[in-house]
Parts: structure tokens; sequence; C-alpha cells
């Protein structure tokens, strides 16, 4: 395998090791030997995200009524780094509009705003597709004699609005997915293929009918297929059930990473299901999400200039830096020191090229603005300054340090080197006290 899409439950919280270790073991190789493809099994709510109506659901005479705590299982998947954003987005949103917060639910809506650049399978079983197939199914078990024509009957209208719906919003990156978890395993659960064997066939006419590609999939909850044991535990733990609980929840023991040749004898009579997903690996772009440090944009006057003045934001904050600098300065060592000692003036110059060049002005300011808002608005004891931020006349300039340099002859080399580009690091000590108040204040 050349491609490996990672789609956990309704978060994304594994992707960036994911792509670390796979551009790690590409890096070593040379080439791509494994495409990264960075997704999400989204939980898609039935009546929208902000919904608090219950789901009604018949139990044996009465009627028993189930909020709708996870919804419909979705499979998404970024093409390219305008549907890694997109993908961000629709699972942070999940996140923070729920309900409920039983699980991170998404919607249509979402959907609509953020689907660009986003592949989209219809999931296992799970999913609205088969949700709906099997709920007609429920209400005509005999629609299975002739799919075709209960199809042409309305039977499965619900599903067909279903796939027309995604598939309007999705077009060719829409996909239907088909599963097989048939089981001799002791223990593993048989009614799932049971019920996949009765739904496929009618996922297979859909998309015949409306022109979607059909694909091979296998749900994958461990690596190896003699972990299935391990996992059948795991689920006992997770769910406080003992083992031989016949009542509990089961897996087929189907769920392991599975190889190509496996997959191809499992659907050996539907070879372009295989093939398909071959598509989707195709249309997923290599992108790099790393980016360099992104700074808040520091808050500076109107009257000392604007970006359009400079001709870009880093050379105004570099500007505004190196005023400050100097009304510092001329503080820290008086106009004649700083009129006559070119020592003096070629290390500020100095550093402030290396700030600038660096990219790092904004961050300058940023501390500058949270040290004097501690000692000025919040009467919080700042320390002196320590580690090698301490070796800066301009972080002594602009008081982020109370520690003349140049008097005990410190290098600023220690503290920035363009020979080792990373991120400057200032140590700051505020009293315990006034410590909390001062992340409140940054925030």
């Amino acid at each position: 395998m050349h491609a490996l899409a990672l789609t956990d439950h309704g978060n994304m919280y594994g992707i960036k090791e994911f792509l670390d270790h796979c551009k790690k073991v590409n890096k070593e190789a040379g080439e791509i030997v494994i495409k990264p493809i960075v997704g999400c099994e989204a939980y898609c709510a039935r009546r929208g995200r902000h919904s608090r109506q219950n789901d009604e659901s018949i139990s044996g005479e009465g009627r028993s009524y189930v909020i709708d705590r996870s919804g419909w299982h979705l499979i998404l998947l970024a093409k390219n780094m305008q549907g890694y954003r997109n993908l961000c987005k629709i699972v942070s949103m999940g996140f923070m509009d729920d309900a409920f917060n039983y699980t991170p639910r998404i919607d249509k809506e979402l959907l609509e705003q953020y689907h660009e650049g986003i592949i989209c399978s219809s999931a296992c079983l799970g999913g609205e597709l088969p949700q709906k197939i099997m709920t007609a199914i429920s209400r005509q078990p005999d629609a299975l004699n002739n799919v075709e024509q209960a199809i042409a009957n309305g039977v499965f209208q619900e599903a067909e609005e279903a796939v027309q719906w995604f598939k309007n919003l999705f077009g060719e990156d829409y996909y239907i997915e088909l599963q097989r978890h048939q089981t001799e395993k002791p223990g593993g659960d048989q009614s799932t293929y049971q019920r996949q064997m009765q739904v496929n066939p009618v996922l297979i006419a859909l998309a015949r009918k409306y022109g979607i590609k059909v694909i091979a999939t296998n749900d994958a909850h461990f690596v190896e297929e003699e972990h299935a044991e391990a996992h059948d535990r795991l689920i006992c733990l997770s769910t406080n059930h003992f083992v031989d609980d016949i009542n509990r929840m089961h897996y087929t023991k189907q769920e392991w990473l599975k190889s190509p040749a496996e997959m191809e004898a499992i659907f050996s009579d539907i070879p372009e299901a295989i093939t398909n997903t071959q598509e989707i690996a195709d249309k997923v772009e290599i992108y790099d999400i790393d980016s360099k440090p992104i700074m808040p944009k520091f808050p500076i006057p109107e009257d000392f200039g604007t970006e359009e003045q400079y001709g870009s934001r880093l050379k105004l904050e570099a500007a505004y830096l190196e005023h400050l600098t100097m009304e510092g300065a001329l503080k820290r060592y008086g106009k004649e020191r700083l009129d006559t000692d070119d020592q003096l003036k070629e290390r500020i110059r100095f550093e402030l090229d290396t700030i600038n060049n660096m990219g790092f002005p904004g961050y300058f300011l940023i501390v500058m603005d949270f040290i004097r808002g501690a000692r000025e608005e919040l009467g919080v004891s700042v320390g002196p300054g320590r580690g090698s931020a301490a070796g800066s006349v301009v972080a002594y300039c602009l008081h982020i340090t109370d520690l003349d340099p140049l008097k005990y002859d410190l290098l600023f080399e220690r503290f920035l080197n363009p020979d080792r580009i990373s991120l400057p690091d200032i140590d700051t000590d505020f009293d315990d006290e006034g410590r909390g108040r001062v992340l409140e204040w940054v925030s």
C-alpha cells in the first residue's frame, strides 16, 4: 500500500503525529513511500447540530425516546490544503456548536459551507445512506427480492434523496462504500455481515443509477489480525462489561488493517471497488501543514504608519520596534553616549537587523507589551531577566530585561543566531500571586 488515510471518530487529534511520521519515512526513503491522507469519520447530526429534538424509536409495544447523541457516520478526506483547512473548520465547529456534547456533531449546513477540497464517502452501516436503506428494508423486507424494481417503486426514496444531496454537493468526489465483514471468529458479531449483505445490493444499484463510483472499505480498529482478542477485551473495559456478557458490544473481529490481497479476495466479484480506492489516493495532493510561528498582530498606533505605507506588516513592525528601541536607548544610556558610543550604536543596529531578518520584530513588541502591562497596569513584580535573553541590548532598551549586557559583556548570539532559526525564548519571572493576572491580561 502506498497511501494511508487516518479517519478517527469525530476528531483529528492524531493528524500532526501521523503526517510527521509519514514525512520522516518518506524523507529517509528518498521517495514517497506512503502518501498520508488527512481525514475524519464525522458524526453528522440528523436534524442539524443545534437541534434538541429527540429521536423516536419503537421499543416493544411502547415508545422510547433516544437523544440524537451521535448522528450518522460520514467519511471526509482532505484532497488538498484547502480541504485540510475546511476539514479543520468543520471538525472544530462540531466541538463548539454541538447542542448535546455527547459527540462532536457536524451537519449538512457545515458541509455546504466548507465542502471545497473534501472527498466524501458514505461510511459504514452507521452512515445515513445505509441507515435509510435498512429502515426501508425493515418496512418492506420483500424489496430485496428485486432491488431495481423496489427502487423504481420508491421503496428507497429517502436513501435516494440522501444520495442526490451528497452527489449534488460533492460531485465526482462522492463515493459509496461497500463493506463485507464476514466472520467465523469465536465471539465475533455475526449480525453486521448479514446487514451488509442486505444493504450492499441496494448501494450498488443506487450507485449505478446516479453514476457514483463504489469503493471497497474495511473498518480498521487495530493493525494485526491477532489483535482482535485484545481489542475485544479493551471494549469490555471501556464499556464496563464482563467478557462473557452476551449482551455487551461485540465487533466482528474483522477490523484489522487488511492487506490489498485480502481486500481483493473479499471483493473479487467487484474489482472496480478495489481500483476506485486508488482513484481517491491519486486525487489527494501532497501538502505540508507545518508553518512558521504565526504571531498575533501587535496593535501599532495609526499615527505611526500603516502596512500600506511600509509595504508589509513585517516592515511596519520592524520600523516601530526600531523607534521604541531608540527611545528606550535614550533613557537607558543617555543622549551623549548614544551619540558618541560607536560600539553601542553598532550593537543596536546588529541586533535590530538580526531580529528583523529572522522575522521576529512582532515577537519583541508583544513581550515588551505584556511586561509593561504587568508592571504599569497590574502592579505585578517582574524579574530583571535571565537566560540568554539577558544578552540582548534591544531587550534592555525595551525594558524587557533590566540587565545591561554591554556592562557585563554578554553575547547576543547566545540568544538569537541566524544560523539556528528558532523562535526566541525570553524567560520572564512574575511574582506568584500576580502570574495568573498576567495570563488573563495576555489572553
